[in-house]
């Protein structure tokens, strides 16, 4: 990581950014690679993707090459005791409600003898040794609070305890919480062992610890709701971290966006209007909002919807990731980011 993305990335937190940032990272192809059980626990196999990754994406503008240890989104579960089933692009957990269950309630803790638990701490330190500065390596994708709730409970489930159960999901989101911070603090003290900052899916470097925060549960339930049993678990996520990013994920989630904009110590928000939806363009009113707050503003855009945003909104605390368009097209639109 050079000290002009550095400097840049430290800009944009503070939304003092004096042009937007622009990323693309842009694949000249598909990775194939029979991914089954085995290709996600192994190492090698993974570390065979990032050497794939580094000559068959190009990164431009101001990206730069990340790669992220891997095992899916319910992996930080997975740690406490849930297993997890295995596809091409991803994982996801096998609901166990009696793992964590009203009723004969234990604090879930982190199982030292979970080979997830494992393999993620593994992975982590492989990928910093085999970097040797060719990429700068993410922290993994970890869901503590009510999204981990989801994946020991269920969503459906999650749905009936919030009404029968507040108490128990406000009381287990703290604790899920507490297990957040260990495994967290444990993947971070291997990666600041090679590297400055932190990273980790979204693609935004920090200089401190920083994590992506996140409540897609919330989508499921009322305004109210998501005040009562999300916001406290939330707070302390906040309290803790140098700096966070909120993935705000699907109309549905939009209810929440006034609460989010009222957390003084969050950094910005994550748009994602989910597929189906209108592109980045049709969601000015709602980006405005968050600028408007004060907060940086992170967005997934289509080459058609960069013009737009580029007009329409401040260019502090904007980052905009292109997910379409071909590497032409980037530069192109990069040079539009940066005034040329």
């Amino acid at each position: 990581m050079n000290e002009r993305l550095q400097e840049l990335y430290t800009a944009y937190w503070n939304c003092e950014n004096s042009r937007p940032l622009f990323t693309a990272r842009i694949a000249d192809g598909p990775y194939n690679a029979v991914r089954d059980r085995n290709w996600w626990m192994s190492v090698d196999s993974q570390l065979a993707k990032n050497e794939w990754e580094l000559e068959h994406v190009q990164i431009i503008g101001d990206a730069y090459p990340l790669m992220c240890p891997n095992l899916g989104p319910d992996l930080f579960t997975a740690c406490l005791g849930l297993e997890l089933e295995f596809g091409i692009d991803t994982s996801w957990a096998v609901h166990n409600p009696d793992l964590c269950d009203p009723e004969n309630y234990v604090k879930p803790v982190i199982r030292p003898d979970s080979p997830y638990y494992k393999k993620i701490l593994e992975l982590t330190e492989a990928f910093c040794e085999h970097s040797r500065g060719r990429y700068f390596v993410g922290i993994t994708d970890l869901h503590p609070g009510a999204d981990g709730l989801v994946a020991i409970r269920s969503p459906e489930q999650l749905c009936f305890d919030a009404i029968e159960e507040p108490d128990f999901i406000r009381q287990a989101s703290m604790d899920l919480f507490e297990q957040f911070k260990v495994l967290f603090g444990q993947l971070c003290d291997i990666t600041e062992r090679y590297q400055k900052g932190t990273s980790n899916w979204m693609g935004v470097w920090h200089p401190g610890r920083q994590y992506v925060t996140s409540c897609d549960f919330g989508a499921l339930i009322s305004a109210p709701m998501f005040r009562d049993l999300a916001e406290e678990e939330l707070q302390a996520e906040l309290d803790y971290l140098d700096a966070s990013i909120f993935h705000l994920d699907g109309p549905g989630a939009l209810k929440n966006l006034d609460i989010l904009l009222e957390q003084k110590k969050l950094c910005g928000v994550q748009w994602i209007y989910g597929a189906g939806q209108p592109t980045a363009a049709h969601w000015i009113e709602v980006l405005r909002r968050i600028q408007e707050a004060g907060k940086a503003v992170h967005i997934d855009a289509y080459p058609d919807d960069v013009p737009v945003l580029l007009r329409e909104l401040r260019p502090q605390g904007l980052l905009i990731n292109l997910v379409g368009g071909t590497p032409a097209q980037a530069r192109e639109l990069f040079a539009m980011a940066e005034g040329k």
